[in-house]
């Protein structure tokens, strides 16, 4: 089982500031301990602000859960535009110790695009780029003497969703002199894998940042969130059939995991930690209450709060994939509460990968 550390980011939810922020790009003056490394202008939101506050803001509205404030930068911008956040370490990272990088996102209202993969880059000294452009491998490996750690974290259906924050999160092992994490998009538009959630799309994609926290991993037997205490050989799924989560039910209206639930997804997760060949798919679904638009979109949700449990447990999101689908296939009658309740569920198939 693993144990996470303190978290190894100084003001991990952007609360500490030099300065309300009053304008537009003010990130790296305006925010303790972050910096940008490029000439891109990362904006900072806080609360304290009625220019920059939050949830409103220029690009639509975002409620700040993890506190008063949180960055917004484009990760995808005409003319290859993109903006960055850097922070120092509170301690060079060990060598080959494992550690798990997280951060929450949510695409602002008012952009046209949703990537798919956020980049994070470790280095050995902090980075000053004059350019306003993606920072591309010829320009890091042009600074003499600095040292690199990159990764892509992407995710199933793009980073689209603009109502409520989604975990980006991964798993790796440190090289030993990484001193400095960046965020933001290492690929020009070419190579950026990108949707369009608006016709005639001109502006780019602009997400909302909070909750950083980077953490070493330790083997402990406290901590049951990444493999359960059950036996493993004992518990069995059948592969490529329906089965549903027998605790993973939702109140009427919700979305939010039971705690029953968790431990029936532990169960299950335990299963494919196990079986490293196998992945799983996910299915959400609703009663038939309220409009067919809300209850889709009530069933992403639902799916999704399955899938972002398994990826905090540690499942490699290339193993999960999940789909709503509304009220559109029940399994019981829709007039009576049971009924109804046995149809807000979440469904899953575990299979061997393509």
């Amino acid at each position: 089982m693993t144990l996470l550390s303190q978290n190894l980011i100084q003001n991990p939810s952007f609360e500490q500031y030099e300065a309300c922020p009053a304008r537009l790009g003010t990130f790296e003056s305006d925010v303790a301990h972050w910096s940008t490394p490029t000439k891109g202008s990362t904006d900072y939101f806080n609360s304290c602000s009625t220019v920059m506050g939050t949830p409103e803001n220029f690009n639509g509205t975002q409620p700040s859960d993890f506190g008063n404030g949180y960055a917004g930068l484009y990760l995808y911008a005409p003319d290859d535009y993109r903006e960055y956040v850097q922070v120092p370490l509170t301690h060079t990272l060990e060598k080959g110790k494992t550690y798990q990088v997280s951060f929450y996102v949510s695409l602002a209202e008012r952009s046209d695009f949703a990537v798919k993969d956020f980049g994070v880059l470790f280095s050995k000294d902090s980075l000053s780029l004059d350019i306003k452009k993606e920072i591309s491998k010829m320009h890091r490996y042009k600074i003499v003497g600095n040292a690199y750690n990159y990764m892509e974290i992407g995710y199933t259906n793009f980073y689209k969703d603009t109502r409520d924050w989604v975990l980006v999160s991964t798993r790796f092992e440190a090289k030993g002199w990484e001193n400095y994490m960046t965020i933001g998009n290492f690929k020009n538009n070419a190579g950026t894998r990108k949707f369009k959630t608006k016709k005639g799309a001109k502006q780019g994609a602009y997400y909302y940042l909070d909750m950083v926290s980077l953490n070493q991993l330790h083997l402990s037997e406290a901590n049951a969130l990444s493999v359960p205490d059950i036996d493993l050989e004992t518990e069995n799924y059948e592969l490529d059939k329906i089965h549903i989560f027998e605790s993973v039910l939702f109140n009427f209206d919700e979305f939010k995991l039971l705690e029953t639930a968790k431990k029936d997804i532990q169960k299950i997760y335990s299963y494919l930690y196990a079986n490293e060949s196998l992945q799983i798919n996910i299915d959400g679904h609703t009663d038939n209450i309220g409009t067919s638009a809300y209850n889709q979109y009530l069933s992403d949700k639902r799916c999704s709060a399955v899938a972002q449990y398994f990826i905090e447990l540690g499942l490699s999101e290339d193993r999960i994939s999940w789909k709503g689908h509304g009220g559109t296939v029940p399994i019981a009658g829709n007039d009576t509460e049971e009924g109804r309740q046995k149809n807000r569920r979440v469904a899953f198939v575990i299979s061997g990968k393509d």
